[in-house]
């Protein structure tokens, strides 16, 4: 048994912890990391690796019981994460992107809303989070979706772009800004969009480099009228909120991108100890010996602290937005590496789709990017020692 291994056994999960992992790990080696090759090269999106997680009823482990929710540990929703993304990385961004539109309703909400709006995508439906858009990006001032009271009604005018599960979602969690509300930063203001509503359409599904199972769309808001019982919060706490959610949702994004770490380092292990070169095994030669050490010592690093931002959110903490911050960063920024030398390990093969290799290196590199970028993060992280 490898460092690697030992430290996964090693991290006391309880009984009933286990029985849920272990049957996430069987249901992501029987069904959704056998459709995860067809999935990236024809870019349908996997209902059937959806209906698969449904069936395990995975939804309800963050949304509470009184919603019909069973709710667990926010490590075990990592791991989650983390187990599904390493068979599939659509499949996995699909599921955690439930979590990241629907955590801050569940943060957030009144009463009222999350027996309304909650019950549905602890069933089993979807959710999405709509923030980016052209001219507002990792800056989410920048915004120009307008929501305008009208009676009991928000009149929605605007557009997204870059939405995951944008076409697919049963709730959307929209972000814009309030009108009448001059500072940009007060204006921010977040409410529940409901599949269906008139004057919502998705323009285009975006041609991406990597995740051709997951959508990610331009949304419209052509008009569209939402209920005022919808907005979450008041008007201008929207920022609140949205800043609050990302700190939840930064972790879920390095567990991501740390299924697709481990299963580039296991590729590579495998092919590296059966492959011979000049009458060696590729692995036996020392350089890439200390190449496999820098990454195995950097994995299980991350996955440590991983565990220990975990156990601040469960543990009530309300400060953790560095630590988010450094999960995110080193997580991703070790997907792309494990990816890439994960790629040349396998020489030539890794560059053709004979091997999942190439498949990883395409998957890895948006976790670098979204949920902030890796430059916006080691900005914040930098600009927190600064004394004041």
């Amino acid at each position: 048994m490898n460092m690697h291994e030992r430290m996964l056994q090693g991290r006391g999960w309880n009984d009933e912890e286990r029985a849920i992992l272990e049957q996430v790990q069987r249901m992501s080696d029987e069904v959704i990391a056998p459709n995860a090759e067809r999935v990236d090269a024809t870019g349908e999106f996997p209902w059937e690796n959806v209906e698969a997680i449904n069936a395990l009823g995975l939804n309800a482990v963050f949304v509470p019981e009184e919603y019909g929710g069973m709710p667990m540990s926010y490590r075990l929703y990592l791991e989650i994460v983390a187990i599904l993304s390493e068979a599939c990385a659509s499949t996995g961004i699909i599921y955690a992107t439930n979590y990241h539109g629907m955590k801050p309703l569940i943060e957030y909400g009144s009463a009222e809303q999350k027996a309304r709006l909650l019950p549905a995508i602890a069933e089993g439906g979807l959710g999405a989070l709509a923030i980016t858009e052209p001219t507002a990006g990792s800056d989410a001032t920048g915004m120009k979706t307008s929501f305008t009271p009208e009676g009991e009604e928000i009149v929605v005018k605007g557009s997204k772009i870059f939405i995951t599960n944008g076409d697919v979602a049963d709730r959307i969690l929209l972000f814009g800004k309030w009108a009448g509300i001059a500072e940009p930063k007060k204006a921010i203001s977040v409410l529940v969009l409901e599949k269906g509503a008139e004057g919502f359409s998705v323009i285009s599904k975006e041609k991406k480099m990597g995740h051709h199972g997951s959508s990610t769309c331009a949304l419209s808001f052509d008009t569209v009228r939402v209920p005022r019982a919808n907005l979450v919060g008041e008007p201008g706490e929207g920022l609140k909120i949205l800043l609050g959610s990302l700190n939840r949702s930064r972790p879920s994004v390095a567990a991501h991108a740390l299924g697709i770490a481990r299963a580039a380092f296991r590729d590579m292990v495998a092919y590296g100890s059966d492959r011979v070169q000049g009458g060696r095994r590729v692995l036996d030669f020392q350089g890439n010996q200390f190449m496999l050490a820098d990454l195995a010592s950097e994995l299980v690093l991350v996955e440590s602290w991983l565990d220990h931002v975990a156990g601040l959110v469960d543990g009530g903490a309300e400060e953790f937005g560095m630590e988010a911050s450094v999960a995110k960063m080193r997580a991703s920024d070790l997907a792309m590496r494990m990816a890439t030398e994960c790629v040349q390990v396998h020489g030539g093969y890794g560059y053709c789709r004979d091997y999942r290799a190439e498949r990883l290196m395409r998957d890895a590199k948006i976790t670098q990017i979204w949920e902030g970028t890796n430059q916006v993060h080691r900005q914040l992280i930098g600009r927190s020692f600064i004394r004041k």
